[in-house]
């Protein structure tokens, strides 16, 4: 290293960062440690010494000329950049790493060279430079990272490098999905492999950018993709859902994507449970054979079989049928059987299923089609209630007295097999004809009529009951939403269907009893469940039944929602001390886990969980819940919404007034189950709550959820 140099006199080659690359330079003049340098563009610049890299060299005489300088300076430049990419950089790394922590490019060039010269020592500072993953430059040494620190800073290497492809490539193809999106545009075709790619990005680059889009869908507020979704959407509209359009433009997912199931993590259809075939197939056989298989695992127990002929009530579409009754005379009262699908008998809770079916928490029912809490062999066929067929089932016998209050209930587990699955209109036509007193139309539910016309009577008595401790009944139609179609070309029909208005009682009346029953035995066995509980004063007065939607919108809003707890408290709204979901063990988790808690204190003498255990349970279950609620009601209002649009703001509907203030007046949709908001001076001087209105709606955006009411008119 005869030609390194300590200090840079006027002749001596120097080398200096310079936006992150090194440049060579020949001092010219030094003063001060302020230098004067020609550049081998024939350039000079000036530079203070303490800037110059830490290898100094050759020097050659302080007069050389400018033309001698120059071809110097680019020979040295050409020779230290070849040595440079010679340099086996991995190589020193291993033999560096854990001998030295700094150390001087000179060091290292002497570890692989017998005499390095200043070029050699350039070569291998410029190659320590390059490699940051493995080296940091402090100088005037580099320090060496340890095997972890590299790794660690090859994978933030290998994200920057990600990170910059993708905004590189990105930016511009996601505005040209945007303008798909507003139908500016086509999507131009996709290159042929081996042609231009034209607006498309490398392929690397459209699978991360599929991903970062698909996360950002699925979770807006996720910090993961920050910063490069910031760089990535600059320039596009700050709008709702804009992962979610620019997907649908790429044709990533489908027109009316339903991304709200992503977002609570929720699988539709029927392959989620693949993974747990095996634990599905016995849970099938057993369901299917309940007292052998009871026998089977429990041999020092038996399984009773239940003969009474119970009937169920569901809708035409129904396939899980989780609840059925049978009704007696009993002296001035009645004693009701009522029959629960029990799927808790032989499930393995805490296994891989459970665990699925857990995060799952409850069935999810859309207009485009149901998604099953259980595994539809499950659910809709080994322990769904179906007439007929052998199936295990939690028994609750509750005996009402004549003004409808309880008189206790007892309850078992046993084998069951229904007389017969009925459907509300072939239920009402019976009680319609029953009322009226003509004969019994020829259908399914005729030869149960007696059952029909005692189980209608009970329950108007029990809702009579009810009311008079409190409960509050919003008796409004449910509409139907029905598309045809699919895809962008999916057609939306909103409006009301037949209502079976008694038979649809008489089952709610069945299910309440049934909750209200077990809920008032756990509390009397002292056995700790999940209640769903509305612990709300409300005046006296808003007890009944309402129909009106003024009434109903003033009364909910002293309503709270229910909510799932431990600790039993009262359901204001229902009119119970206490109320234990436990009806619907096919449909919702809550039920099962109820379900379960009876089934294992039969068999054993104890509840399955502590109270304790209960709230650890409900901690992890109450965030399912919630997803999936939002899923629930979310995605009917997006159809509803897309009816709207597809009607036009040339359509009148019929409305009714709810709420009005200074600004805005809320109206209510019966015939759609929709609200609708306008601006106060829309309306005349009679806007009240109770006035009957036609509305003209528009500026709909279902993805947006705007809708927005452009006329009203006192109606006819």
């Amino acid at each position: 290293m005869s030609d390194c140099v300590r200090y840079p006199a006027p002749g001596c080659v120097v080398e200096y960062l310079e936006g992150n690359a090194v440049q060579i330079a020949l001092v010219t003049e030094e003063a001060g440690g302020r230098l004067r340098l020609l550049l081998p563009n024939r350039r000079e610049t000036r530079l203070n010494s303490s800037r110059l890299l830490p290898w100094l060299g050759p020097v050659y005489a302080a007069d050389l000329g400018r033309e001698d300088a120059v071809r110097l300076l680019e020979a040295h430049k050409k020779n230290r950049e070849e040595l440079a990419v010679q340099i086996p950089v991995m190589d020193v790394w291993e033999l560096a790493q854990g001998e030295v922590e700094l150390a001087p490019a000179s060091w290292f060039a002497e570890l692989f060279e017998s005499d390095p010269n200043t070029d050699h020592v350039s070569a291998y500072g410029r190659a320590l430079l390059a490699s940051k993953s493995h080296f940091r430059f402090q100088p005037p040494d580099f320090q060496v990272f340890s095997a972890d620190m590299v790794e660690k800073r090859m994978v933030e290497e290998k994200a920057r490098l990600e990170r910059e492809a993708l905004a590189a490539g990105g930016a511009a193809f996601l505005r040209l999905l945007w303008e798909v999106a507003c139908r500016k545009r086509e999507l131009p075709q996709p290159p042929l492999e081996g042609a231009a790619l034209g607006e498309w990005p490398p392929q690397e680059v459209a699978e991360r950018l599929e991903e970062v889009l698909f996360s950002r869908m699925v979770d807006p507020e996720s910090q993961e993709y920050e910063n490069v979704w910031r760089t990535l959407s600059k320039g596009l509209p700050d709008v709702p859902h804009l992962p979610l359009q620019l997907l649908v433009a790429w044709g990533k997912v489908p027109a009316h994507y339903n991304f709200w199931l992503d977002r609570a993590g929720y699988a539709a259809g029927d392959s989620w449970w693949a993974d747990c075939g095996d634990e599905v197939a016995a849970l099938t056989a057993a369901g299917s054979d309940p007292v052998n298989a009871y026998a089977r695992q429990w041999p020092d127990g038996a399984l009773e079989t239940c003969d009474q002929p119970c009937i169920s009530i569901d809708s035409a579409t129904t396939r899980d049928v989780d609840d059925a009754f049978h009704i007696a005379a009993e002296g001035d009262g009645w004693a009701i059987t009522l029959m629960l699908a029990c799927p808790a008998l032989f499930w393995n809770f805490g296994g891989p299923l459970d665990k699925l079916v857990l995060h799952r928490g409850t069935s999810i029912y859309l207009p485009e089609g149901d998604c099953h809490m259980l595994p539809e062999v499950l659910g809709t066929d080994a322990y769904s209630l179906l007439a007929g067929q052998a199936r295990p089932a939690l028994r609750v016998l509750v005996h009402v007295a004549s003004d409808g209050t309880l008189d206790g209930c007892e309850i078992s587990v046993v084998q069951t097999s229904l007389a017969a699955n009925l459907t509300y209109v072939d239920s009402q036509a019976v009680l319609d004809a029953l009322a009226a007193g003509e004969a019994l139309p020829q259908n399914a539910a005729a030869p149960f009529a007696e059952q029909l016309r005692m189980g209608l009577a009970l329950a108007r008595q029990r809702q009579t009951a009810r009311i008079a401790d409190g409960a509050v009944i919003m008796d409004r139609p449910d509409p139907v939403i029905r598309l045809e179609g699919e895809g962008a070309e999916v057609r939306v029909e909103v409006g009301l269907d037949y209502q079976a208005s008694d038979a649809q009682m008489l089952v709610a009346e069945m299910m309440i009893l049934a909750s209200a029953a077990v809920a008032q035995w756990a509390a009397d066995q002292g056995v700790a469940m999940l209640h769903r509980v509305q612990d709300v004063a409300l005046p006296k007065e808003y007890a009944g039944i309402w129909t009106t939607p003024q009434d109903m919108t003033r009364i909910m809003r002293a309503l709270t929602p229910s909510g799932l707890e431990v600790q039993a408290r009262p359901h204001a709204a229902l009119g119970l001390a206490r109320y234990t979901p436990v009806t619907s063990p096919l449909r919702r988790y809550p039920d099962l886990v109820n379900e379960e808690q009876l089934v294992h204190y039969f068999r054993t003498g104890q509840p399955r969980w502590t109270e304790a255990e209960l709230v650890d349970l409900l901690n992890v279950l109450s965030p399912a819940l919630d997803a999936a609620g939002q899923v629930q009601r979310f995605r009917p209002r997006y159809w509803k919404l897309l009816f709207f649009r597809q009607k036009g703001d040339k359509v009148w509907w019929n409305g009714v007034i709810t709420e009005e203030n200074d600004a805005f007046v809320t109206v209510s949709l019966p015939d759609q189950g929709m609200f609708v908001r306008g601006r106060r001076r829309m309306f005349d001087e009679r806007a009240h709550p109770g006035l009957a209105v036609d509305v003209r709606i528009g500026k709909v955006q279902p993805l947006y959820n705007e809708i927005m009411i452009l006329e009203a008119v006192p109606a006819d």
